[in-house]
C-alpha cells in the first residue's frame, strides 16, 4: 500500500503486452499468466502480527491466465526471492517450478534474485509462461476467470458497461452448473471459486475507492450468498461453507458492524446448522477446522455481553439483537455437538479439565476450555440482568411506575443456549438452574411476555421449580394451534340437544384432526344463539355426558366426585376405545379454547398420561379401600405375614361382565405365596395391574385423541409432564373452590 493511501485499496494496475505462448500437449496447454502486484487490505488481516516484515509493504499478485482466462492471487514481500514465488505458484496452480518462467519488462527473472533487486514495484505487470494441467471443470474455470477478470478491470478503474449484471450472470452460471448428485464432483467444482481467488477479488472490489465498486461487489457477494443458501442442495453447504468463511475472514477487516460482513456471518452460521454433526470439524479433519470459528464465537459472545449490560442500564435500549443471538447459537452448535458426542462416551467433563488444573483432555482441551469460559462469562452477565430485572418488577408491583426494557426480548434465547452448554460440564447445569431459581419472578415474566409459539421451550419445563402456574400454563398452551377467528376456517357443528353425545361424537371423532386445529363454530338446532357463549355451554354439556359414570367410560373418585379416571370395565361398549379417543379430542379442544369444563383428572390418570410411575400414595383418592388394603399388607407384622395369615398368592381377582377371573401378576404367580420378603413387590404388581395394565388401552386412545389436537402429536406426553396436576385442575375447572 502506498504511504499516501493508508486506508485505501490501491486499484490501479500497469498493463504490459502479453507474450504469445507456443507450447502445447494433449494434456496441457501453454499458458501466459499476467501478475499485477498490489497491497490488499482484504488478505492482510494478520500482517500486523508479522513483525519481521513490518518495514516492508506486502504485495498482492493477481495471476490472470491469458489463454485460459484463469486468475490467481499471490502475496509477497519485496525482499522475497523470485524462486519462492515460483514455489507458491506451483502450490496454487499445479504448474511445476521447472516449467515456469517469470517475465518482467521483456526479461526473464532469475530465481536467486529478490523482487526488490528486480525493481518490482507496486502495480507492476509480470508475465508467467508455463504449462497448465487439464481440469475436470473447464467451463467452470472459464466462467469464474471471466468474472474475476472483470473485477480486476474495475479495481484498475476501468469502465466496464453493465459490470454488476455481468458478474452476477457469471456467478449464476457457475453455481447453477454445480453437479447436484455426485458430491465429489460438486466439491471440485466449488473449490474452483476459492482456487481462483474470487473471494479475495470481490472483497478487494468492495473495499475499492473507485466510485460504484463497493455497490457492485456488495450486490455480487449477496447474490452468491443467496444462491448458495437457497438454490444449492443442503448437502453442498459443506463445500460452500469454506467459501463463505473466506468472505467472513476478509470482510472482518471492514469492521464487525459492516452490513455485508454480518450477512456473510449469518449465512455461514446457517450453513453450519445445516451441515450439523456430519461436518468434519475436528482439528485437521475437514475443510473447516474448529479453531476457525473460535474468533466468531468470541466476537459474538463479547457483543452479547456488551448489549446485555446496556439492556440493564437504559430503558428503551434494544439490547442484544436477535440476529446476534441466532448467529451465536449457530456457531456454537457444531462445537457443542462435537463435545456432546465425546460426553456421551466419557460422561460429564470435570471443570478441572478446563481450568488449567491437572489433567487436560487429550483431544478437545482447547475447545472445552474455550466454551466453558464463554459459558461462565455469559451466565454471570445473565445473572446480573435477571437480578436487575427482578428489582424493576418489584418496583412495578409496588405501583411505583412501570419501566419498559426492550432489551429483555432476547434473554430467553440466550438462556436456552447456555442451558445446552451446561449439559457438558460437571455441576454446570445445577449452576445454571440455581441462577434461574434465584430470579424466578424475572424468568416467569420473560416467559409470559416473550415466549413465542414458534420457539422450542421444552428446556424451560424440565425444572418446574423455576416456573409458576401462569408461566407453565403459557408454555403448555403454546403446544396447541392458535385458534382462528375467521368463521370460514372454523369446523362447524349443528347439534341436537337430545342427541348431544352421539352427534358430537360424529362431528369431532369423524373429522380430520387438521380441520379441528382452526377451532370450532357451534350451533344448537332450532336455536338462534351462536358465539363463544354457546361454544362454552356445549363443552360443559358434552364433558358432563362423557364423564357421566352411567356411560361406563370413566369412574369418579369416591372422595371427590369431580375427579375421574378410565373405567377398567368400559369394554361393555364395543365402541369404548373410539369414545376414549373422542374424549381426548374434546378435552384438548376445551383447553385450546380456554374453556373450563367443570371436571378434573385423578392423579393416577394424570400420571399415566405423563408416562410416570404410579406409587401407593398416588392411588389414595382413586380407590381408598384398595389403598388401605395395600397399606395394611405393607404395615403388617413380619412374623404374622410369614405365618401365611394372609393366605395370598401373586394373583388378582378381576370382575368382568358379571364373571370373576383370576389373573396372575407374574409368571407362576398362582403358586408364589406373599411373605415379608416379597410383599412390596406384590403391592407394586397389584397397583400396576389395577391402575396401569387394566386401563392401558383406554389411556392410550385418550392420549392419541388429545395428541390429534396439539400442533405436534408427539408432544402429548410432554404436555402433561410439563404441568403439575394442580395446574391442570385450574385449567379445566378454575379456582373458585378448593380441590
Amino acid at each position: 500500500m502506498r504511504k499516501d493511501e493508508p486506508n485505501a485499496v490501491n486499484s490501479s494496475f500497469d498493463s504490459h503486452p502479453h507474450p504469445t505462448a507456443t507450447t502445447a500437449t494433449a494434456t496441457a496447454a501453454a499458458t501466459t499468466v499476467e501478475f499485477s502486484s498490489r497491497v490488499s487490505d482484504a488478505q492482510s488481516a494478520t500482517d500486523s502480527a508479522e513483525s519481521t516484515h513490518s518495514a516492508s509493504p506486502r504485495l498482492q499478485f493477481f495471476i490472470q491466465m491469458i489463454s485460459g482466462g484463469k486468475t490467481r492471487v499471490i502475496q509477497a514481500y519485496p525482499h522475497d526471492a523470485v524462486k519462492s514465488l515460483h514455489e507458491r505458484i506451483q502450490l496454487v496452480t499445479g504448474i511445476p517450478v521447472h516449467e515456469q518462467r517469470l517475465i518482467y519488462g521483456g526479461k526473464q527473472l532469475q530465481w536467486e534474485r529478490s523482487l526488490a533487486e528486480c525493481s518490482i514495484e507496486n502495480d507492476a505487470g509480470l508475465q508467467l509462461v508455463g504449462r497448465m494441467r487439464s481440469t475436470e471443470h473447464p467451463h467452470a474455470w472459464q466462467v469464474i476467470d471471466e468474472m474475476v477478470s472483470v473485477v480486476c478491470r474495475l479495481c484498475r478503474g476501468e469502465a466496464v458497461p453493465a459490470a454488476a449484471n455481468f458478474i452476477k450472470t457469471r456467478m449464476t452460471d457457475f453455481l447453477s452448473t454445480t453437479p447436484k448428485e455426485e458430491e465429489q464432483l460438486a466439491a471440485g467444482h466449488l473449490q474452483i471459486f476459492m482456487s481462483s481467488s474470487a473471494p479475495a477479488a470481490l472483497v478487494m472490489l468492495y473495499m475499492s475507492m473507485e466510485k460504484g465498486n463497493k455497490d457492485c461487489a456488495d450486490s455480487a457477494i449477496r447474490h452468491f450468498l443467496n444462491i448458495s443458501r437457497n438454490s444449492l442442495p443442503k448437502s453442498h453447504h459443506n463445500y460452500c461453507a469454506p467459501i463463505v468463511l473466506e468472505f467472513c475472514k476478509l470482510l472482518r477487516r471492514a469492521g464487525d458492524e459492516d452490513p455485508l460482513y454480518l450477512s456473510c456471518r449469518s449465512t455461514f452460521g446457517m450453513m453450519l446448522e445445516s451441515i450439523g454433526p456430519s461436518m468434519k470439524n475436528v482439528r485437521g479433519g475437514g475443510a473447516i477446522v474448529m479453531e476457525e470459528i473460535f474468533p466468531f464465537i468470541s466476537e459474538m459472545a463479547s457483543r452479547l455481553r456488551r448489549d446485555l449490560g446496556l439492556s440493564m442500564e437504559t430503558p428503551g435500549t434494544a439490547g442484544p439483537l436477535s440476529s446476534d443471538v441466532r448467529d451465536f447459537t449457530a456457531f456454537v452448535l457444531p462445537l457443542r455437538t462435537m463435545i456432546m458426542v465425546l460426553v456421551s462416551f466419557e460422561g460429564l467433563i470435570p471443570v478441572t479439565f478446563v481450568e488449567g488444573e491437572g489433567y487436560k483432555h487429550p483431544v478437545l482441551a482447547q475447545e472445552l476450555e474455550f466454551l466453558y469460559l464463554i459459558f461462565i462469562d455469559l451466565l454471570n452477565r445473565m445473572d446480573e440482568c435477571l437480578r436487575r430485572m427482578d428489582g424493576n418488577l418489584i418496583v412495578k408491583q409496588k405501583g411505583e411506575g412501570e419501566v419498559v426494557y426492550w432489551g429483555w426480548s432476547q434473554y430467553l434465547a440466550i438462556l436456552k443456549e447456555l442451558h445446552g452448554i451446561s449439559k457438558i460440564y460437571q455441576g454446570a447445569e445445577e449452576q445454571f438452574w440455581t441462577v434461574l431459581r434465584l430470579s424466578k419472578t424475572a424468568l416467569c415474566a420473560l416467559i409470559i411476555k416473550y415466549a413465542k409459539r414458534v420457539d422450542d421451550h421444552q428446556w424451560l419445563l424440565e425444572r418446574k421449580d423455576v416456573t409458576d402456574f401462569e408461566s407453565r400454563r403459557h408454555l403448555a398452551m403454546m403446544m396447541f394451534p392458535e385458534a382462528k377467528e375467521d368463521y370460514e376456517e372454523l369446523h362447524e357443528m349443528l347439534i341436537d340437544r337430545s342427541q348431544l353425545l352421539a352427534e358430537s361424537f360424529e362431528y369431532i371423532q369423524r373429522a380430520e384432526s387438521e380441520s379441528l386445529h382452526a377451532g370450532l363454530f357451534m350451533e344448537f338446532k332450532n336455536e338462534e344463539a351462536t358465539g363463544p357463549g354457546v361454544l362454552r355451554e356445549w363443552f360443559f354439556l358434552v364433558c358432563q355426558a362423557i364423564f357421566n359414570p352411567e356411560n361406563d367410560l370413566f369412574v369418579a373418585c369416591p372422595n371427590d366426585r369431580r375427579r375421574f379416571y378410565p373405567n377398567p370395565t368400559s369394554r361393555v361398549d364395543p365402541m369404548h376405545l373410539e369414545y376414549f379417543s373422542f374424549s381426548g379430542r374434546v378435552i384438548a379442544l376445551a383447553l385450546m379454547h380456554k374453556v373450563q369444563v367443570g371436571i378434573v383428572f385423578d392423579r393416577v390418570f394424570f400420571l399415566q398420561l405423563a408416562g410416570k410411575y404410579i406409587s401407593l400414595e398416588d392411588i389414595r383418592d382413586a380407590e381408598p379401600c384398595f389403598y388401605n388394603n395395600c397399606k395394611q399388607i405393607l404395615d403388617m407384622d413380619s412374623d404374622l405375614i410369614d405365618s401365611d395369615a394372609l393366605r395370598r398368592t401373586f394373583v388378582r381377582e378381576v370382575e368382568d361382565s358379571g364373571s370373576r377371573e383370576v389373573v396372575e401378576l407374574c409368571p407362576g404367580g398362582q403358586s408364589k405365596v406373599v411373605n415379608s420378603q416379597n410383599r412390596e413387590e406384590y403391592v407394586r404388581l397389584l397397583i400396576e395391574h389395577r391402575f396401569v395394565t387394566s386401563i392401558s388401552d383406554q389411556v392410550s386412545q385418550f392420549a392419541q385423541g388429545f395428541g390429534d389436537i396439539l400442533s405436534n402429536s408427539k408432544l402429548q406426553k410432554f404436555f402433561f409432564q410439563s404441568l403439575e396436576l394442580e395446574d391442570l385442575d385450574w385449567m379445566l375447572n378454575g379456582s373458585e373452590t378448593a380441590i
